[in-house]
């Protein structure tokens, strides 16, 4: 990978050729019109001087001399391209260090320089889009802070109103104080509930996946079996619907169990009218399926691309009510993206379903 090199030796090679041939055809055609020309005057003194030059020095002075210059103008000529390509990519790089990212260096050889320009253009696009990451993630951050802050004044602030009037005695008997108390617990579990998903939502950035060999199909017989045990659902059924009785995966146990647990959750909470949730296991040829099926009111369609969004609610005053914190679905996304799999969502008046799909193992 010396293209670069040898185009100087050629480009040397070359201007050396041609000075030999401009020189010698030159000789020539003062051999055959300059013969009236020695009878001048001026032409005679400067042959005159030229021989002298030629005795003193031990060579042809003045020939030299035209020989250089016209060696060092045809080496101008010909490296002018090569000039401009130096050119380009110094411009190129004064852009890049004053923060112009838009315009690419266009040199079209394949030597050193034009790869250089390639790389120089490649750096410029990762910087770029470094930076597009970078103020992405700083927007993301403040949304973030703006978002914890409000989700967390609002019952923290119910709390301390109904605490300041249990504590300034601003209550008529003990089932007012009972009432004030009461709220004031749900108020401080749903906090904590919203501190403790914060907490795992933020964790998922820096927590490794341990993975192992697991069992999918035992996991989620498992917490099925938890989401059936009496007083944990509100009489919600979950049924367990495996197509086999082993699908090998390589995951981290604990996150999918949290992320399960999650869709669960959400299935129970929104479609406990129907006493009915299906759990759904099966494989193709390269992931496990999962499905998460309940049979509550529908999710609007304009709200579907939404939902894995932090802080994001279809339902406010609902998702208030039940106590959701407005992260478990940002969690599960987290978790499924860290994992390699995906998630899909489906709604209509009949049934919602939420789909992921985790890649099996290389070899079951």
């Amino acid at each position: 990978m010396r293209k670069l090199q040898w185009k100087i030796i050629m480009l040397f090679f070359l201007s050396g050729a041609l000075t030999l041939a401009i020189l010698f055809i030159t000789q020539q055609l003062m051999r055959l019109i300059g013969k009236e020309m020695w009878r001048e005057s001026w032409v005679q003194s400067l042959f005159y001087v030229n021989r002298s030059l030629q005795n003193f020095f031990g060579f042809p002075v003045v020939a030299t001399v035209i020989g250089i210059l016209l060696f060092i103008g045809i080496v101008m000529l010909l490296s002018q391209g090569t000039i401009r390509q130096i050119n380009q990519l110094m411009l190129g790089t004064k852009r890049l260090a004053r923060g112009e990212l838009d315009e690419e260096i266009v040199v079209s050889s394949s030597d050193e320089l034009g790869q250089m320009a390639v790389q120089i253009n490649q750096m410029a696009a990762q910087l770029k889009l470094s930076l597009a990451e970078e103020r992405t993630a700083v927007q993301s951050k403040n949304e973030l802070i703006s978002n914890v802050s409000h989700d967390l004044r609002t019952p923290l602030t119910s709390i301390i109103g109904y605490l300041r009037l249990v504590n300034e005695d601003q209550y008529k008997d003990e089932v007012e104080l009972r009432y004030y108390t009461d709220i004031a617990y749900d108020k401080s579990l749903r906090l904590g509930r919203l501190v403790n998903d914060l907490f795992e939502y933020t964790r998922m950035g820096y927590s490794p996946i341990n993975r192992a060999d697991i069992n999918l199909v035992e996991l989620l017989g498992q917490l099925a079996v938890d989401f059936s045990l009496p007083g944990q659902t509100d009489q919600v059924k979950v049924v367990f619907t495996p197509s086999t009785e082993k699908i090998m995966i390589s995951s981290d146990g604990d996150k999918l169990m949290r992320t399960f647990e999650n869709l669960l959750a959400n299935a129970v909470r929104h479609g406990k009218d129907a006493g009915r949730v299906d759990l759904n296991v099966a494989r193709d040829s390269v992931h496990a399926i999962v499905q998460v099926i309940n049979y509550g009111s529908p999710i609007p369609q304009h709200a579907i691309p939404h939902l894995f969004e932090r802080f994001y609610r279809v339902d406010e005053s609902r998702t208030t009510q039940t106590g959701g914190s407005g992260l478990g679905l940002a969690i599960v996304k987290a978790i499924i993206d860290a994992h390699h799999g995906t998630i899909h969502v489906t709604s209509n008046t009949e049934m919602t379903t939420f789909e992921v799909r985790l890649p099996l193992q290389t070899v079951q």
